[in-house]
Formats: C-alpha cells, structure tokens, sequence
C-alpha cells in the first residue's frame, strides 16, 4: 500500500489527481524544478508539498505518476531513472501520459534499468473533479501497488500484464475524441468561409442534433487545451503507422490544433470559462485568422 505518492507534473489534469489522492488519505508530493508559476500555483492549492529534488522525490515517494504533456514523457523518466540509480531505494512509476505503445515500452525500460517497476496506465475523461467521470487504464507485470489507488478515490481498471495495452487504448479513443473536435473544428471554420455555416448548422440540428449539441458545449473550451493536443495527435499517428495504418488522420488533427493554437484563445487558461466564447463566435474567429494567413 502506498503511503506517498509523488505527481509529475501537477498541471491541471495533474494536481486534481493529486488533490483525490491526498483527500483520501495520501500524502502527494512533487518536485517543481524547472515548473512555471502557474503549475506552482495549483499545487499549492491542491495541497501537494513540494520537495527540492528529484532524489528526495524518489527517496520519499512509493509510487511516482507521470501526468505530462506528450513531449516531456521520456526526459522525466530519464531524470527520475537517474535519481533512482543515486538513492537505491524502491519505488514504482506509472506514466500516465498520452504516447504511443511502442514510447512507452522504450520508457519502461528506462525505468527498469534504474532499478524501478515500471506500470504503463492512461487516463481517459476530464480530472477526476466527480466521481465516476475518469477512469485510469493500467497494464504491466506489477500494477499491485498502482492498482491500490483504487481505494484512494482513483477509479483504477487494469487491463494486462502487458505493457503497452493501457498506451494503446488511450490512443484509440483519443483518436475519435480529439480527432472528431478537430474535424468538427475543421468543417466549421470551412463552411463559415464558404458561405454556408447558416445552412449547415440548420441541417445538423435537423439530422445530427446529438453531435451538433457536442460541437456546441465542446469547442469553446478547446482553443486552451490545443497546444498540448498537438503531440498526442502525433503520438496517436505514430501508434497507427505502427500497425501499418496510415498516420496522415491525425498527423491531419494536429495541423488543426496548430492552426487552433496561433490564435488568441489558446493563451486563455482552461478554468477562463467566462471568457470562452460561443460557437458561433469561435468559428468567426478561426475563419478570420484564415483569411489573415
């Protein structure tokens, strides 16, 4: 059973997590070299202590999560692989992060090579602010102690004991979640400058009411999250061209959250939600930045 937990990054998916696990009886820590003043805020808030190294992190901590955007998934192994090998103490990582099976596997062995049992898990739903609305995904030889965070308001579901699996099942849903917001983001924009957003809307409400609803309680709030999307798409078209499918949808998906991130309302932090504005209103936006180009 762990006693602490350590959070690597406590961002906002990150230091709600962290927040669960402490109200429910862990102690969480994190160590915020390097971190910006924001994600320093919301750890203070969460009530996740800091500690000033990362071989005192590993030293204290039972398990360690990695929560982090895509591109940042290896170096933290790698720093946290280094302390292992100073400290020699035990300790489990879990990198919950959005990569590929085929990184993730490379990462593992990172970890086991310092000593570490490595757990593969994912995330899919929002930061677990409700109950029943996250699940965590978990595959690997070892997930006992990852497994006991289920009695720490975690809702843990382990899948194998193969790492890689828990990868692969975020990759697919993330692939119609965020690939669909981007086709959606895409299709809009498109038909707002072609002339005809006024028609189609209509005839989405007639035939695709249940979607077109999503679109409008979904979009607003993306512009924030774009730039973190933009390498689990390529994370996700890695995972495709793997298998021997084509990466060209998400590579697409991708260019899309660039395109979303050059603007204005990707410097809005996610909890602005005053600040979003309407469908309608975010897709004139885009269409003038197109124009712009």
């Amino acid at each position: 059973m762990p006693n602490t937990v350590g959070i690597l990054s406590p961002g906002d998916m990150g230091h709600t997590v962290g927040d669960v696990l402490r109200q429910n009886g862990l102690r969480v820590i994190t160590c915020l070299q390097g971190r910006s003043q924001r994600t320093q805020q919301l750890a203070e808030k969460a009530g996740i202590q800091d500690v000033p190294t990362y071989p005192q992190l590993v030293t204290e901590a039972d398990l360690i999560l990695s929560i982090m955007v895509p591109a940042q998934a290896m170096s933290a192994a790698t720093a946290v692989a280094e302390a292992l090998q100073q400290v020699d103490t035990p300790l489990t990582y879990a990198d919950c992060n959005a990569i590929a099976p085929q990184t993730v596997r490379k990462l593992g062995e990172v970890i086991a090579a310092a000593g570490g049992t490595f757990v593969d898990a994912s995330i899919i739903g929002p930061p677990p602010r409700n109950p029943g609305a996250t699940r965590f995904y978990a595959s690997g030889p070892d997930l006992n102690l990852f497994s006991e965070l289920s009695n720490h308001g975690l809702d843990v579901r382990p899948l194998s004991d193969k790492i890689g699996h828990a990868s692969a099942i975020k990759m697919c849903y993330a692939s119609l979640t965020k690939g669909l917001t981007a086709l959606c983001t895409e299709l809009l924009t498109a038909a707002r400058v072609l002339g005809v957003s006024e028609a189609l809307t209509a005839e989405f409400q007639l035939s695709q009411s249940a979607l077109f609803e999503r679109m409008e309680k979904g979009l607003p709030g993306m512009p924030p999250k774009a730039r973190r999307w933009i390498g689990e798409m390529e994370e996700i078209s890695a995972t495709f061209a793997h298998v021997g499918l084509t990466p060209n949808i998400l590579t697409g998906a991708a260019d899309m959250y660039r395109f979303v991130g050059d603007t204005h309302l990707a410097d809005l932090p996610p909890e602005a939600r005053d600040q979003f504005p309407t469908l309608a209103a975010l897709i004139e936006i885009f269409a003038k930045s197109l124009k712009s180009q």
